[in-house]
């Protein structure tokens, strides 16, 4: 019997079921046992977690949810989006009154909508299962109307994991942030808050084996875990049982307010796309989470190329502490995307940039992490006709990137549109817009050839003024995952 082989398979299907990003059947096999080359395989099923929107009752939340069309899937299947529970304060978990599902998936390439409005509006567990499940994305997007955190504020729901970094959080007067737990399954959680200041680790019990009960949903205030206020934070989440969804919350008495997703795994080199053209003010916030120090290299992809910024070459960042940077308006009217290089040895970080557009009492604030490329194919759910912008970046080689619209959530005809993006710039692109759209419509971006593309998508509602936006970055869709082949007859072996 060949074990590495089936180690290997065995691997595969055990990394996909803890963290929750996807669940696949092994390939038929039979035959002596060779490897083969991986195939890349539909998922077939797969988990969101959507936090609970707000606590406003000025705040009208829609979603929207979307399968891209992949080829390979079975014919059946479903998806479906429940009311998380919500904890008590003595740690229980008690079910919301029953609720109708804000909104019915519909089949793979037509969106779906729904809504709701005031503070009540619960955290949602997800689950897509057969032909829904590939690249299966769901987006929650709020506009809040006055008060804490006023504005506009998107978050992709989340796949769950056991690990998160957010650096970007605050505890400073004037913030009010929240890290959102959500456990999918039908065991508690155990999760541990760990944050660092500009100073490092900000000792503290508090934030220790925090339980989050089945099926339910926590928001935690990061000022309840520190007596220290601290204007920029990393904060880490880590699971010791269990699996949970996790995004923070950042609200602020003056700024508005955002999601902060959590940054891409800690690397080397990283990227930060999509800084608005517009954008009057961009902070950097990095952190290294190993024992040696992290010099890189500071440079602003524009549409003409890699720029470097004047007075901020490089940064230096403190092994265990949160480093900020101000880039002031670094863009200088054109899109822009931040890009990280190692000056020397190469140091593990996770970064990411808060950026403020509008002018005096007119701010709003939106956050962009830094995330992982494109890779097979990104989608991104709750596009319109105006109001939407896609940033591409291809900062090592040119790329050739395709773009498709789907169909509206009310009717209208799919188009595509290939770009090249140049090597080392950031492009804005006309977005193609379906033929007699009608509601909002989800983008695909599929990289056709050259160096890895990233990505990130822009909305924007200017309300009195006040030029409100919100920012997701646009990873992989997970809609496909490698899986090894092998000439086994791995029903054969169950049977020994």
């Amino acid at each position: 019997m060949n074990r590495p082989t089936l180690s290997l398979l065995a691997g595969v299907v055990a990394l996909a079921a803890v963290t929750g990003f996807a669940e696949m059947k092994a390939p038929a096999a039979s035959g002596t046992g060779t490897a083969k080359e991986a195939a890349r395989l539909p998922v077939e099923r797969t988990s969101l977690l959507c936090p609970a929107p707000s606590t406003s009752d000025l705040a009208d939340t829609s979603y929207t949810s979307f399968t891209p069309v992949t080829t390979g899937t079975d014919s059946g299947g479903k998806a479906e989006l429940q009311s998380a529970t919500e904890e008590s304060g003595d740690g229980t978990s008690s079910k919301k009154k029953p609720v109708k599902p804000v909104l019915e998936p519909k089949a793979p390439g037509t969106p779906a909508t729904g809504d709701s409005s005031g503070a009540d509006a619960p955290a949602l567990l997800g689950t897509a299962e057969g032909k829904y499940a590939p690249g299966w994305s769901v987006q929650e997007t709020t506009e809040v109307a006055a008060g804490n955190g006023r504005g506009l504020q998107g978050v992709n729901c989340t796949a769950p994991d056991t690990e998160f970094w957010f650096p970007g959080a605050s505890t400073a007067t004037g913030r009010t942030d929240y890290v959102h737990l959500t456990n999918p399954d039908d065991s508690a959680a155990v999760v541990d808050i760990e944050l660092y200041g500009k100073d490092g680790d900000l000792k503290s019990t508090v934030g220790e084996g925090i339980t989050v009960e089945p099926h339910a949903s926590e928001p935690i205030l990061l000022s309840t875990l520190t007596d220290d206020p601290e204007t920029d934070l990393t904060v880490h989440v880590s699971v010791r049982s269990g699996r949970v969804g996790a995004s923070v919350q950042a609200l602020d008495s003056k700024l508005g307010g955002d999601w902060l997703a959590a940054s891409t795994d800690p690397a080397g080199s990283l990227v930060m796309p999509g800084i608005p053209k517009d954008a009057t003010s961009v902070r950097l916030i990095a952190f290294t989470p190993g024992d040696s120090d992290a010099d890189l290299k500071v440079r602003l992809s524009s549409p003409t190329g890699m720029i470097t910024p004047a007075g901020h070459e490089t940064v230096h960042v403190k092994a265990g502490m949160t480093t900020a940077v101000d880039l002031g308006d670094v863009t200088r009217g054109d899109p822009g995307s931040l890009v990280l290089t190692p000056t020397d040895q190469s140091v593990p970080i996770v970064a990411a940039l808060k950026v403020v557009r509008g002018k005096g009492s007119k701010q709003e604030t939106a956050f962009i992490p830094a995330t992982s490329a494109v890779g097979t194919r990104a989608t991104s759910a709750d596009n319109s006709a105006k109001g939407s912008t896609l940033s591409l970046v291809a900062p090592t080689r040119t790329a050739t990137v395709k773009v498709t619209a789907s169909a509206g959530s009310g009717g209208g005809t799919p188009v595509s549109k290939t770009y090249t993006i140049k090597a080392g710039t950031t492009e804005d692109v006309e977005l193609p817009v379906p033929a007699g759209l009608k509601g909002t419509y989800a983008l695909t971006v599929e990289p056709q050839s050259g160096g890895p593309v990233y990505a990130a998508r822009t909305l924007s509602a200017t309300e009195e003024g006040v030029p409100g936006f919100t920012i997701q970055t646009l990873p992989d869709d997970r809609g496909t995952v490698l899986v090894p082949q092998t000439d086994e007859d791995l029903s054969v072996l169950q049977k020994k």
